[in-house]
């Protein structure tokens, strides 16, 4: 956690980490991605919470939680790069030697891959980043693996397309993801915690200890780590928030290098204002996608 988040969860209270923050829940086997959201949002009394990236009932691990209003900013989390840890059984005896050609050779870099059946998403094919792809351990037919992918892979088709090049058949048995973007399973700065845990940092704080949950909690500024960011002016800050574009000279410092989506955030000094897209039309820079109103 860097000096300046560091610093804002510093500032705020509890109820506004809570109005305004992400938990690192590390799912278990069992409960669909969204029954893990709605218990955490029932548990802290909110009226909505929302997940990055969905993990099959199945699939164990990393799975950050927007509360509240942070809600708005969970399509600005997705799509970052994903590791996972999982176990893939072959359906016949198979030399390592040649999992790993097929692997280095069709499954590593730019790859094709259609998402499954049963998806959510449209059934055509797509094209995914593999940065890397491991076998850990090899026995009895049975892979331990660990894949870094780009958002939106499907790592049970991974096992399946692999098996196929293979001609031999395989399927997943096992999954766990380990890393979500900056959210990962062993970053002390945003811990990951399992719903029991959580359960019991809640019943704490409602008897007036709110240590534990507020170690869990992750202010949702946090997303600075991902896009840039910009301040503002004070003088400018409130026609900002009701909806005013952003021009350049309402920026304080110089501009940052800003990625192909042109998306930057806003703050007024420690305060985070918004998300921000760069228009640049006429004396317009840019333009609010989403503005945090304070609370009265």
């Amino acid at each position: 956690m860097n000096q300046r988040i560091e610093k804002i969860k510093r500032m705020k209270s509890t109820k506004e980490l809570i109005d305004f923050g992400i938990i690192n829940i590390d799912k278990c086997s069992g409960p669909t991605s969204f029954q893990v959201s709605e218990f955490v949002k029932k548990k802290l009394g909110l009226s909505k919470s929302s997940h990055f990236g969905t993990l099959d009932p199945k699939v164990t691990g990393v799975l950050p939680v927007a509360l509240g209003r942070a809600c708005k900013l969970a399509g600005y989390f997705l799509g970052e790069d994903k590791t996972y840890i999982g176990i893939m059984h072959l359906h016949e005896p198979i030399e390592l030697e040649k999992i790993n050609k097929a692997i280095k050779e069709k499954f590593t870099g730019d790859i094709i891959q259609m998402p499954p059946v049963k998806s959510r998403v449209k059934r055509e094919n797509r094209t995914r980043k593999i940065y890397e792809f491991e076998i850990l351990e090899y026995e009895n037919q049975d892979a331990l693996f660990r894949v870094k992918c780009e958002g939106g892979t499907y790592v049970r088709k991974l096992c399946t397309d692999l098996g196929d090049e293979l001609g031999c058949g395989a399927h997943m048995l096992e999954l766990r993801r380990t890393n979500a973007g900056i959210f990962s399973e062993h970053n002390t700065n945003y811990p990951v915690v399992n719903l029991y845990e959580f359960e019991k940092a809640i019943d704490e704080y409602k008897l007036g200890n709110e240590t534990r949950l507020r170690n869990m909690l992750i202010p949702a500024e946090v997303i600075s780590e991902l896009h840039p960011f910009v301040e503002i002016k004070n003088e400018v800050l409130k026609k900002v928030l009701h909806g005013s574009p952003i021009h350049k000279e309402d920026l304080i410092g110089k501009l940052p290098d800003f990625k192909k989506e042109k998306i930057f955030l806003a703050f007024s000094k420690d305060n985070f204002v918004g998300v921000f897209k760069v228009v640049n039309e006429g004396d317009i820079f840019a333009r609010s996608e989403f503005t945090l109103q304070p609370i009265k």
